[in-house]
């Protein structure tokens, strides 16, 4: 490890960024690194301007893509070597308007009822049941199952944050199901060599069974995420509640979901049929 990369790394984590986001930060500015084959702390401005030109212009990245690298780069010029530079207030990436895809409640279960490891169904099932993020699933611990109470408890979630969010009766008993047939001790879902299951394995599970189920949809694992924050919308309930089971920090976020409900579409195609019938 270069001595720059070990400052950078302290820095991450003096400033309480989570493990993910330190090593996407460090990732994003190897790449730079690699781009020039120079240390980038050598970089100039118009290097760095160029830079981002390529990744918009040549690779065409995706906003999110071009976001981490702009923080990683950005975070690394500023904080580690103390050069505040123009260029990091002019790349602002384009806004991305594209609305998530979401699976109705039978394509879900269709969904699940194709994964055959018991583990990796359980998992995956936790997730939709609980509208957790990937690694939040695959990190939870036997602990963090409060079945008195009927919650779960996310500890460390996205910035930082601990919630919890109410456990479904039905769950609560497969989870119990499971206990009993595998007696996991720490991590929930042990495996590997970091304690608990791969977040790649189970999205490589999961878009698997998309395939065999023959469900034309782009969906991922965090399509689960959507699917319930949306489920919820369609039986009432509201936008804030749904924030908070989520972890978002902001309402905008979650207010994605209003245009993604079947009675919103069906209430609609109602009024449209009656307006055109006399056409």
């Amino acid at each position: 490890m270069t001595e720059l990369r070990r400052r950078m790394m302290e820095d991450l984590q003096l400033a309480g960024y989570s493990k993910s986001t330190q090593q996407s930060y460090l990732d994003a500015v190897r790449v730079l690194a690699k781009y020039y084959k120079r240390s980038p702390d050598q970089l100039s401005e118009e290097e760095i301007r160029r830079f981002f030109l390529y990744l918009v212009n040549e690779r065409h990245c995706a906003r999110s893509t071009v976001t981490i690298y702009l923080c990683g780069i950005k975070f690394f010029f500023e904080t580690t070597l103390k050069r505040e530079w123009t260029v990091f207030k002019l790349v602002r990436p384009a806004p991305s308007h594209k609305l998530p895809p979401v699976l109705s409640r039978e394509e879900v279960r269709a969904i699940l009822g194709l994964v055959r490891k018991p583990i990796t169904r359980m998992v995956l099932t936790l997730i939709y049941c609980c509208g957790l993020r990937l690694s939040e699933g695959a990190r939870l611990k036997v602990e963090d199952i409060d079945g008195g109470r009927k919650l779960i408890w996310v500890r460390r979630g996205k910035g930082g944050k601990d919630r919890s969010i109410p456990l479904p009766e039905r769950t609560l008993e497969l989870l119990r199901s499971y206990w009993k047939q595998f007696r996991p001790k720490g991590y929930l879902f042990p495996s590997g060599d970091a304690g608990h299951i791969n977040p790649a394995t189970l999205q490589t599970t999961f878009k698997a069974a998309v395939r065999q189920s023959g469900i034309k949809k782009n969906a991922s694992v965090h399509t689960l995420r959507h699917s319930y924050a949306t489920h919820l919308l369609e039986t009432g309930t509201d936008l804030r509640t749904i924030q908070m089971l989520l972890g978002h920090q902001s309402p905008k976020t979650t207010s994605v979901y209003t245009h993604l409900t079947a009675p919103l579409v069906e209430r609609l195609n109602l009024s449209l049929n009656e307006i055109m019938s006399d056409l």
